[in-house]
């Protein structure tokens, strides 16, 4: 916290926008402390308040709408790449998309608060067509909620944050240490947990034209096609595949009750 809180004493604002803006885009940056930071700066008159919250705002309404008009425009693809990080990618789309459905479009509102979603709900909200001017006012008041939030913090807590960030630098060498320790402890984990999903969590596929054929010579009812698509990406007068069934992704432990047992089941999703 200490070397952020000098950077952003001493280049103020455009550090302010930078890192807020490096966040909302997607990247690993870390505009909570920069927002807490920028509070407590102008808690200690060195940053104008009103100003470090202007920043912060536009930084993070232009990074979230550059993700919204990338989702537009490349949907999944974008989703993916966003996810590909995770140990499994699939659950990670399907846990963002699984919470528009829950709670609808005010999933924006309190999204920025959530690690995992507040990077996905604007690509995906951009992916789900929604209209630019809905989506600028969801985000616009989840913006300022957030930016408010962090930035109050530092503001009211100056003293203690000084405190925090004196204690960091007295303990300089320690800390450092424990953070670096800490991150290859981190790294190890994710590799040998990603290794592990690698191995037992690989899903049998086929290609389109496989299954075609395997359609056109099976006997009538004996292959059973499913549509699971995620919410958003399907509503009821959705196109399907024909002669396919729709099963519920949220539903899915009752509606695996209602498949039978005896037929070749195929499932297809976005």
């Amino acid at each position: 916290m200490n070397p952020l809180l000098t950077a952003i004493s001493h280049h103020g604002y455009l550090l302010v926008f930078l890192i807020v803006f490096s966040e909302a885009a997607g990247l690993p940056a870390p505009a909570a402390l920069a927002l807490i930071a920028g509070g407590a700066a102008a808690a200690a008159h060195i940053l104008s308040p009103a100003l470090v919250l202007v920043v912060a705002i536009c930084a993070m309404m232009l990074g979230d709408s550059v993700l919204f008009i990338l989702g537009r425009y490349t949907g999944w693809a974008l989703l993916g790449f966003l996810c590909r990080l995770s140990l499994n990618p699939e659950t990670c789309i399907l846990r963002s998309a699984e919470s528009f459905y829950k709670r609808g479009r005010i999933t924006l509102v309190f999204a920025k608060f959530i690690p995992g979603i507040n990077t996905m709900a604007p690509p995906l909200a951009g992916s789900m067509k929604m209209k630019p001017a809905q989506f600028l006012q969801l985000d616009f008041a989840g913006t300022c909620l957030y930016v408010l939030t962090y930035a109050s913090v530092g503001y009211v807590f100056r003293d203690f944050v000084a405190k925090i960030t004196h204690g960091l630098q007295s303990a300089g060498h320690v800390v450092t240490e424990v953070v670096l320790v800490a991150v290859v402890v981190f790294a190890v984990y994710r590799v040998v947990q990603y290794r592990r999903h690698r191995i037992s969590g690989v899903v049998p596929r086929i290609e389109v034209e496989e299954l075609a054929q395997r359609l056109l010579i099976a006997a009538e009812n004996e292959v059973i096609l499913v549509d699971v698509r995620s919410h958003g990406y399907y509503d009821a007068g959705a196109a399907r595949i024909p002669g396919s069934i729709r099963v519920e992704p949220n539903q899915l432990d009752e509606e695996l009750k209602t498949l039978p047992k005896d037929k070749d089941i195929y499932v297809y999703c976005t």
